[in-house]
């Protein structure tokens, strides 16, 4: 009762205190905090490495970050050179193998990772020596070796294939070759073929070429003074020669004269990526930085409080947000707002962000809203300060761009200075929505017709390359029907004689996960028996079961089974049928022609099933050879769509019989490659296997 009656006061209190406050009027905001940034100290060595020291005796930690500051090079046919070359320097010195880099940094308890610009470490104090040591053997000494490249080129290759369906991934890789082009560093794309090219030696010059002292910058953040930083770097660092470094130009990325409309079919999505974006000549550091991006704040970065998230979200319910961008850059800055939008209304929510795009163009903001803005940003930027690692990052960034001395000392300042004129200044300046890529991933016959209101339609695939319309079927042969196109694959595979002569079939498969190594077996019956079992090779335990008689079906994962049910027993019974092509009209599948896409470059005819459950799987045959080269199912689990894309390939013949020795599945963003090793046919196998 006693504690009871303690919560009734507090709620009762807080009641009373909500009732006191007018809800109907603003806070009055305050004028802009005065605020103390942090000291840094500095010095420079001989061989032109600068250094940054941020002393905070809080923790007994030190923090110490390298930056290089080059121009990025065209990479070309060795795209992602850089990347791999930065990785490659934490894999071994000329006396120190990974192996033993990953056992100091461990017993130090330790971070220490390398990039393309640079090097990050931190430790305790009382380790700081010898991560000093090690962070400079793997800068100055590096050894790189061929068993290490052939790691990070698997991973990275892995790291592609997770992402080449993942429709966001898609959009950043595109968008970039659009608002750029390929003759521009932020316009090239790595591909597996570019990662095949990259060797040793080119890995080598690449090091030889970028990494110099004279275009570095160290800060030390944390219980270190000026004094300690300095015999550091004398000890580790100062041998390291200094050298000329490249700087190349580019031409400068223009916006569109009129408005493009970009398109990257994606029929699987089940949401479409939409950015409405363009490059722009936007440095960083002042005069205009702060200005603008008040200006962007008010439009789409704000949060809760950007126009486009109460416009979209808020009003119409297009998606869960909408937000902009407006990115500074030494070389070429970019403008971009968007977000994932319902298929559907594609075309409403463009008109929408467009309009807004005018308007904070076109008409001039409140003082309200100006004043909010300031506030939250005010907000964010006193709340930064907290973290030691902000004020070397602003002294990094005052001697990278050279900024003035007093740039972030008098930052709240300049943001209070800011008022309405200046927004609609900077507005009509860099928002341009007559100017703009309208850049959109999806399902492109859902809304391709609606966009062309918008502007000249260039399609593009995955990779940023300008291919034909994909979408329409006006190109397909009067002929041709769903059913010709399957009584081909049928031929192609081997012909109905062959396959009805198979009764059971057992295919053994391999596949990584997650870096461990899985086994499966799938075993078929006629007509729709099926036993599907995955295990973890190094510990012979189960994940994965699928079992079904033909008339009942369970699905078990990690111990837990469930017992399929209504639409999707149905399902699951149709398409467990062997060879179910040769009887869709027995099994009640019905069979229509959507339309030619192309898959991995190749034309293919694009298939919609409709199983008995009701459920769709879409399917694609390619036209020249007539296989079956991907498959798309759309289902839904625990209330939420899930998408299983699954990609063939590798046919091989086993008694006259094609069957594909590599299926690709993702499931979101997660890639499981699942290699064939086996398949046996009519092994008499027995129906007590499928109970």
């Amino acid at each position: 009762m006693k504690k009871f009656f303690i919560l009734f006061y507090i709620c009762l209190s807080s009641l009373t205190t909500f009732a006191q406050l007018d809800r109907s009027k603003r806070p009055t905001p305050g004028p802009a905090p005065v605020i103390r940034l942090g000291k840094y100290e500095s010095f420079q060595l001989a061989n032109g490495l600068k250094i940054f020291v941020v002393t905070n005796k809080k923790l007994p930690r030190v923090a110490v970050n390298l930056i290089l500051d080059y121009i990025p090079p065209l990479e070309k046919e060795v795209t992602g050179l850089g990347d791999i070359t930065g990785q490659m320097l934490r894999t071994g010195t000329q006396t120190r193998t990974k192996d033993q880099i990953d056992e100091q940094i461990d017993f130090l308890g330790a971070t220490l990772y390398t990039s393309s610009s640079g090097a990050y470490g931190s430790s305790l104090k009382k380790h700081q020596d010898k991560l000093m040591e090690i962070m400079a053997d793997l800068l100055l000494h590096p050894s790189f070796k061929q068993e290490e490249l052939d790691k990070i080129k698997t991973e990275k290759k892995n790291e592609l294939s997770l992402s080449k369906d993942e429709p966001e991934s898609i959009l950043q890789q595109v968008k970039s070759v659009v608002l750029y082009g390929k003759d521009h560093p932020y316009g090239e794309i790595t591909t597996e073929k570019s990662i095949d090219a990259i060797t040793l030696d080119k890995i080598n010059t690449y090091y030889a070429t970028y990494f110099k002292p004279n275009i570095g910058y160290m800060a030390f953040v944390g219980d270190i003074t000026l004094a300690e930083a300095k015999a550091l770097t004398e000890k580790y660092f100062s041998t390291w020669k200094q050298g000329t470094v490249p700087t190349p130009t580019y031409i400068q990325p223009k916006v569109p004269a009129k408005t493009k409309v970009i398109v990257v079919n994606k029929p699987e999505a089940v949401q479409t990526v939409l950015s409405i974006a363009y490059p722009i000549d936007f440095k960083p550091g002042p005069p205009d930085a702060i200005k603008a991006s008040i200006t962007n704040d008010i439009l789409g970065y704000g949060g809760f409080s950007g126009r486009l998230f109460q416009n979209l979200r808020e009003k119409h319910g297009y998606t869960y947000g909408a937000y902009s961008s407006l990115q500074n850059d030494r070389l070429v800055g970019s403008f971009s707002a968007g977000g994932n939008i319902k298929t559907n209304v594609v075309d409403s929510a463009i008109t929408e962000i467009v309009s807004e795009m005018r308007r904070i163009r076109d008409i001039v903001v409140t003082d309200a809203e100006l004043k909010q803005t300031k506030n939250i940003r005010n907000g964010i930027f006193v709340q930064s300060l907290e973290d030691p690692q902000t004020i070397a990052r602003f002294a990094l960034n005052t001697a990278r761009y050279k900024l003035p001395a007093d740039y972030y000392s008098n930052y709240l300042k300049n943001i209070e200075a800011v008022k309405i004129p200046d927004i609609q200044a900077m507005a009509k300046k860099y928002i341009l929505p007559e100017n703009a890529y309208i850049l959109v991933v999806g399902n492109a016959s859902e809304f391709e017709a609606k966009l062309q209101q918008f502007g000249e339609i260039i399609h593009y695939d995955a990779e940023g390359n300008k291919i034909e319309a994909s979408t329409s079927s006006s190109t397909i042969p009067a002929d041709i029907t769903a059913d010709k196109v399957i009584g081909n694959y049928i031929n192609a595979i081997g012909g109905k004689e062959k396959l009805i002569k198979i009764r059971d079939v057992s295919t053994s498969m391999n596949a990584k996960v997650q870096g461990m190594e899985v086994t499966g077996l799938r075993q078929q019956k006629t007509p729709n028996k099926l036993k599907m079992s995955m295990k973890i090779a190094s510990m012979g335990m189960e994940v994965l079961k699928i079992v079904s008689n033909g008339n009942k079906a369970t699905f078990s994962a990690m111990g837990n089974t469930q017992e399929l049910t209504g639409k999707e027993l149905e399902s699951t019974k149709a398409m467990n049928t062997l060879f179910p092509e040769l009887y869709y009209d027995q099994i009640g599948v019905t069979r229509t022609l959507k339309g030619i896409e192309k898959v991995n470059g190749s034309d293919t005819y694009v298939i919609e099933l409709t199983l008995p459950g009701g459920s769709k799987t879409t399917e694609y045959f390619e036209i020249n050879s007539g296989l079956k080269v991907k498959q798309i199912l759309v289902g839904e689990t625990n209330g939420q769509t899930v998408t299983q894309t699954t990609n063939f390939g590798d046919y091989r013949e086993v008694s006259g019989v094609k069957f594909p020795y590599l299926l690709s599945t993702s499931f979101g963003p997660q890639v499981v490659d699942l290699k064939v090793t086996s398949i046996e046919l009519n092994k008499g196998l027995g129906d007590e296997i499928f109970e």
